[in-house]
């Protein structure tokens, strides 16, 4: 395992992460960061020669379906529950912020 001594500046990670740290949250923080900072170096040795590019760990497939026309619901059913309806068509909705009511 490498321990590359890392020199991290746990005051201003905290601040770009908008973070109040005490002093021994610093410390616990820096301890963190320093482990996470040796393993993405001790990453970096692994031989990938040959290994392709991926995304996603696992094969990944569209499930889509073909497209069907099928019946639709009756236009009286599906505005049945609007709070209100223009030309028969259109949803009325209240409105939400003052203005003219048209």
């Amino acid at each position: 395992m490498i321990m590359a001594e890392v020199k991290l500046d746990i005051d201003y990670v905290a601040d770009l992460a908008r973070l109040e740290l005490t002093p021994e949250q610093k410390e616990a923080f820096g301890a963190d960061l320093g482990n996470i900072v040796n393993y993405i170096a001790e990453l970096s040795e692994v031989d990938v020669e040959g290994v392709e590019p991926t995304a996603h760990a696992s094969v990944c497939s569209n499930v889509w379906r073909e497209d069907e026309v099928k019946p639709s619901y009756p236009r009286e059913t599906m505005l049945a529950n609007a709070p209100g309806v223009v030309s028969g068509e259109l949803i009325r909705l209240p409105r939400v912020m003052p203005g003219s009511e048209s």
